[in-house]
This record gives structure tokens, C-alpha cells and sequence, in this order.
């Protein structure tokens, strides 16, 4: 599949950002994105350079945060030979490579100031001059650029300058959370599964069951759509049983023997520890006197346990879980077989 299809959603924040760059892409003006990571900002930068009259010219991506501060300015405006150490020969930027089309800043505000203002010459002027030439080059180039950052308060901190910020931002499209856009987080896992069932040769695709879709819609999703990716693949090629895929790991680092890095030691070593601490009861409950059986005595024991942990937690199971020294999954697994899923709700 292109990757212009993977900009897919339904819920009403989402179009409405994506509404705003469609219109934006007819106008030969600056755009800036924002948003967290993993929300998609590339995509729908190409997304504003497809829908555009540029649509048949180059899209030059070039993320700010990959390269050290004394090579951004090289990069971007180019360089001519002996310019500086390494230098052999003189190489166009981006800002000419992107002549005519679009060129893509993503990390923007990883800039230097010292590379601000030559973007901002740039920007303005439609002109930029290689590191070691006194010649301007005329460059005709739309500038989409993206952070996950607030630009503004950086301004106010001096980090960033007021005039090129003013500059880029002709237009804003902010980009939602995955965690603020309602149903969408359905739609993605099943186009997703649907896509690795596909890849790995299955004929039908089986959906998901009930406790996936319940880990899946109650989570955070701190990385977003990048985050769901991985979840979404790593459950389904994991799957080896008939029916719907009912079983998905958040955390693909979680794991009783975790390492952990020994820390202020000349020789840094690792150690596989336990995931948590046990729990400690400061009383003895009820159910030890209660049951006669010893499995008996394990299942009250245990359903008091997490009965208690969940009062103490006021109920929230993502913190319950983490007190237990559980993942939210296997917690879910413990509150259903003792049918406590309803408490406190």
C-alpha cells in the first residue's frame, strides 16, 4: 500500500486537521504541523505537497535532530569545494534540490539560531548562498515544517526567533492524539492487523476479540499511531491459535529477567532482576482461616489481594498493576477469573 493511504481515521478531530491542511495545500504559502510523536506529521506534510500545484516537483525531506549543529547549515544551503575540512568537493543543498517542489523541515525547533536566520533569508528572500561562496542562488521552494514542540514559548525563552516563527506560520494544522480521537484507535488496529495478516500469508483475517479491543481502546498510547503500529503487528504474527486475536503486549520489554544497568561502578554490569518486589500483607487476610483446601486458600487469598490493592489504588487498574509488580494484561486476566472487572466502576 502507498503510504498516502496509511492517513486514515474517522473521528472528528482528525478530519478536521486534515481538512485544514487540504485547504492549505492549494496556497503556495508555509505550513507548520504540529504534534506528539508518532501522530503522523509526515504524512500529511506529504500529503499537503501531493494535493498542491507542486505535486509533480520534488519533495525533499530533511529531519533537523539527525545531523550535529556544525552540519544543519551545509546541508540545507549547500557547500562549495574546500569550503571546510571534508569538503572535496562542492555539493548542492536542499533548499536547490527541492527547487521548484517542496521541501520538508521536520524538527524544526532542533534548529540553531544561527541556522534560523539564514532559514529565514531564505524564506523571505527566495534565495540562499552555499558555505564558501559569495554568489546567491534563487531558489523557489514551498516550506512545510514540523515539532512536537510549542514554538511560541520558545520565543519567549529566546530559543527561537519571533520573526521566522511569524514567517512559517501562515497556516497551523495541529494534529491530535491518538488518545483524543475517539474510535479511530479501532479503525487503525483493524487496518493495521489486517495489513501484517496480509503480509505473513494468512487468507482470512480473524479481528480481534473482546480483551484485545479493551487493551487496545483503554491505553494511552504515549507513542501514538507509531505505537499502535507495533502493537497491532507484534500481536497478530504472534497469534497461533484459531479464532480472534485475543492476546496483545503493550511493552515488548517486559520481562521477569529486565536488565539493569549497575550504576556508579568503574566496570558497568547488567543483572537480570525481578520485574517487581513481592507484595507484602502487614495482616494476615480472612481467607487463610476461611478455606479448607490449599487451592482454595490461594484463590481467596489471591482475589483479597487484588480487592485490597484496587481499594488502596481508588480503583485505577493501571496503577493497581504496577504496585502488584503486574503488566495492565495480566491484571486484567486475574480481576476477570475472580469477576471483579466491575468493582468500583
Amino acid at each position: 500500500m502507498e503510504r498516502i493511504t496509511q492517513v486514515i481515521g474517522q473521528s472528528s478531530a482528525f478530519l478536521d486537521a486534515l481538512e485544514r491542511a487540504s485547504r492549505a495545500a492549494a496556497l503556495d504559502r508555509p505550513v507548520l504541523v504540529i504534534g506528539e510523536r508518532g501522530t503522523g506529521k509526515e504524512l500529511v506534510a506529504e500529503r499537503l505537497h501531493r494535493l498542491s500545484p507542486r505535486w509533480d516537483q520534488p519533495l525533499v525531506t530533511m529531519n533537523c535532530a539527525a545531523l550535529p549543529e556544525t552540519l544543519i547549515e551545509a546541508e540545507l544551503f549547500g557547500h562549495e569545494a574546500g569550503a571546510f575540512t571534508g569538503a572535496t568537493k562542492a555539493r548542492i543543498g536542499r533548499f536547490e534540490e527541492a527547487h521548484r517542489g517542496t521541501l520538508f523541515l521536520d524538527e524544526l525547533g532542533t534548529l540553531s539560531m544561527g541556522a534560523q536566520e539564514r532559514l529565514l533569508r531564505a524564506v523571505e528572500y527566495g534565495e540562499i548562498t552555499r558555505i564558501g561562496s559569495s554568489r546567491p542562488v534563487t531558489v523557489d521552494v514551498r516550506i512545510v515544517a514540523a515539532t512536537n514542540e510549542h514554538l511560541p514559548e520558545r520565543v519567549n525563552k529566546g530559543s527561537f526567533r519571533a520573526d521566522l516563527l511569524d514567517r512559517l506560520s501562515f497556516e497551523v494544522v495541529t494534529l491530535p492524539p491518538l488518545r483524543h480521537r475517539g474510535g479511530d484507535v479501532e479503525v487503525l488496529a483493524d487496518f493495521y492487523g489486517r495489513r501484517m495478516a496480509s503480509e505473513i500469508g494468512w487468507v482470512d483475517w480473524p479481528g480481534w476479540g473482546p480483551h484485545a479491543l479493551d487493551i487496545l481502546t483503554n491505553y494511552d498510547w504515549p507513542g501514538n499511531v507509531r505505537e499502535l503500529r507495533n502493537v497491532v503487528e507484534r500481536a497478530v504474527y504472534r497469534w497461533e491459535q484459531d479464532g480472534p486475536i485475543d492476546a496483545i503486549e503493550i511493552d515488548p520489554f517486559q520481562s521477569p529477567y529486565r536488565l539493569r544497568t549497575m550504576q556508579g561502578s568503574a566496570s558497568s554490569a547488567a543483572t537480570p532482576v525481578a520485574a517487581a518486589a513481592p507484595v507484602v500483607l502487614e495482616e494476615q487476610p480472612a481467607a487463610l482461616s476461611g478455606a479448607t483446601d490449599f487451592k482454595g486458600r490461594v484463590a481467596r487469598f489471591e482475589k483479597e489481594l487484588l480487592q485490597r490493592a484496587l481499594a488502596d489504588h481508588r480503583f485505577n487498574q493501571r496503577a493497581t498493576a504496577e504496585a502488584l509488580g503486574l503488566t495492565y494484561d495480566q491484571l486484567r486476566h486475574a480481576l476477570k477469573r475472580h469477576e471483579l472487572l466491575q468493582v468500583g466502576g
